[in-house]
């Protein structure tokens, strides 16, 4: 078939809407899941399908006499603009008259329904606060493989979500690793009956054409075409912790012994404070990450001294480290609070990031896999591309790895090197 002959993806035939749903977005209809995540290729078709599976959701919502907030978010307030926007609002507002668009009392941009029982909030990523105070009756996340959308963002959906248990749509190109394939994918992989994954090709869309899609097979690196083209998570190039194991260093939580010393690493700032607590087991020498405090709201230097300590509470914590040589007011601070801290012994961030480099290499950081933040951050800490898609020594949006920061400020104070052939896991404190 010819693409002249492509049906197009709707119809409003004798007064009856008709969707023509390729078989990508047919699977992604039948779906029954509570979590349904199409990971597909650029140009598929996601962005077009999600306000008619909304509109489905809601109606089904309606009969049921369910009314309510349904939430909509994209990575930027751009991508919400050029994008996802328009396209509800041609569904909602003139195919199919459903509501009208504007802006609430809160600023917020939303879809009324005509009768006001019901309402669409639009979000971004970036702005997730604006979805905090909202009882959302189900979601669509469009682009959420995107790295401004990080783990915060998808923890804040699942809190508007919880009374409901509202079901989630979740359409993306995939541009990293990180949350979405810790929380999503490898959940789904593992068998997560709550949780469906459409992982899929550009070329399921019948429109798409074939030259184009051996054009980027040919010319482009194997990873960026699989996560461009084919929905496959691959380790993009510029990754910095590449080496970094998940499959055999993410463990289930279990209760920490008494025995075991605690390490705590601190990132600074009004607006961002963020500690990374690790816990070492003396029998073996690894290095255990077991807790992560990043609240994402400034908090009084009090509180996040309470908040420290609450989390500690039982536990021989060893040594507080973190911050830059001229943050030594945060940690002065700190340290009249009851909890001092030291300054890094290593203050150049490129021989903090090899320390931590090593560590993993070796298999030396194991992780709680509950520590969704941390696990985001470590999978998406990269660096900038040039434009032949190769790693720059830039880290790629530096100030918003406030954990790595942490853990690089108090990992230094180990030494990668193995100490024994028998046991290779042993560590030596500085």
């Amino acid at each position: 078939m010819s693409i002249s002959q492509v049906k197009p993806y709707r119809e409003v035939v004798g007064g009856i809407y008709n969707l023509n749903l390729h078989p990508g977005q047919s699977w992604a209809w039948r779906s029954t899941t509570r979590i349904v995540a199409i990971l597909a290729g650029t140009q598929w078709g996601k962005t077009c399908f999600e306000p008619d599976w909304l509109y489905r959701e809601i109606n089904l919502a309606t009969k049921q006499g369910r009314y309510g907030d349904w939430i909509v978010g994209t990575a930027t307030f751009p991508l919400l603009g050029l994008k996802l926007l328009p396209e509800f609002k041609k569904v909602f507002c003139e195919l199919l008259n459903w509501g009208t668009y504007g802006e609430s009392r809160e600023g917020l941009k939303v879809i009324t329904s005509h009768d006001g029982k019901s309402r669409i909030i639009f979000f971004s990523a970036t702005n997730p606060e604006s979805i905090e105070s909202a009882t959302a009756l189900g979601a669509v996340l469009d682009e959420a493989g995107q790295k401004q959308f990080q783990a915060g963002t998808w923890d804040a959906v699942l809190r508007r979500l919880s009374l409901s248990q509202g079901r989630i749509l979740i359409g993306t190109t995939l541009y990293t690793l990180g949350w979405l394939k810790a929380e999503v994918h490898d959940r789904w992989a593992n068998g997560d009956k709550t949780i469906d994954v459409l992982q899929s090709d550009s070329t399921v869309n019948p429109v798409f054409p074939k030259e184009e899609y051996e054009r980027a097979r040919s010319t482009l690196p194997a990873w960026k075409f699989d996560m461009f083209y084919r929905g496959r998570f691959a380790k993009p190039a510029g990754v910095i912790y590449d080496v970094f194991n998940e499959l055999t260093c993410v463990k289930d939580r279990f209760p920490i012994p008494e025995s075991w010393l605690w390490y705590v690493g601190h990132d600074f700032g009004g607006s961002n404070p963020a500690a990374m607590f690790y816990a070492v087991d003396p029998t073996t020498g690894l290095i255990w990450a077991v807790d992560e405090f990043k609240p994402g709201h400034p908090m009084p230097t009090y509180e996040i001294v309470e908040e420290c300590k609450r989390r500690t509470k039982g536990h021989n914590v060893v040594k507080r480290s973190g911050g830059s040589h001229q943050e030594s007011g945060w940690r002065g601070e700190m340290t009249a609070h009851g909890w001092p801290v030291e300054e890094p012994r290593i203050t150049d961030v490129e021989v903090g990031i090899n320390r931590v480099y090593a560590l993993h290499k070796l298999n030396k950081i194991m992780v709680f896999r509950d520590l969704k933040q941390y696990l985001d951050e470590k999978q998406s800490y990269s660096r900038e591309l040039d434009d032949r898609s190769q790693p720059t020594e830039k880290i790629d949006s530096k100030a918003k790895y406030h954990l790595m920061d942490c853990e690089r400020g108090i990992l230094q104070t180990f030494t990668p090197e193995t100490v024994a052939e028998s046991n290779p896991f042993i560590l030596i404190s500085m």
